[in-house]
């Protein structure tokens, strides 16, 4: 069975440990080692996103890179070798179905959850809408990186569309390498689908 290659972006007071090869599957933690443990934590849960089979194998620590200011804030934000050789045309048509399942899978999590989420511990945290508004504007500023400007509020049907082409016509030497955008869209996207369950009182 092949392996699941996957690095780790080393923060200065955290790790995440990131999938390569199924965009979006990424968990962040204290140190390398719990990283990778939570990632190997994650590996059914995330499995329930993926429309077709998910059969990752054993996971694979291939580098690490230097984390930023937006590591150590709580986003994957370096980019590593890697990112220099774009996916094969098979490798981004997969990615993009992974991506297109990740936008099905918050858009049902939103369809379960109550429209007031549960409150963190001192009554912090925003409610399903407000979630949802900030993974589509923020959406919005990542396809910027790949060449994609749409307008404030065009509807998150179009922006995905306008996303999908820019990453089917390929076009390189944008702010944000392809395979690295479409890593950090599909982890947005993942990360707060996630934490709308985490927070429904379902």
């Amino acid at each position: 069975m092949p392996t699941n290659r996957v690095y780790l972006e080393q923060g200065k007071r955290s790790t995440f440990a990131i999938s390569l090869d199924c965009p979006g599957w990424c968990r962040r933690a204290a140190t390398p080692e719990l990283a990778i443990e939570g990632l190997e934590h994650y590996r059914q849960r995330y499995a329930c996103i993926i429309s077709g089979s998910f059969k990752p194998g054993a996971l694979e620590v291939i580098g690490t890179v230097r984390g930023t200011s937006t590591t150590d804030f709580g986003a994957p934000d370096a980019l590593g070798a890697w990112d220099k050789n774009p996916a094969t045309p098979v490798q981004r048509r997969q990615h993009l179905k992974v991506l297109r399942d990740c936008w099905a899978y918050i858009d049902g999590v939103a369809k379960k959850a109550p429209a007031t989420l549960r409150k963190g511990p001192r009554g912090g945290g925003r409610d399903r809408d407000a979630v949802l508004e900030h993974v589509r504007e923020c959406e919005r500023s990542y396809g910027r990186k790949i060449g994609v400007r749409v307008a404030p509020r065009t509807p998150w049907s179009d922006q995905r569309m306008a996303i999908v082409r820019a990453f089917e016509e390929g076009v390189e030497n944008q702010s944000w390498p392809q395979d690295y955008a479409l890593r950090r869209i599909a982890w947005h996207i993942t990360d707060h689908a996630w934490e709308i369950e985490d927070k429904s009182e379902l």
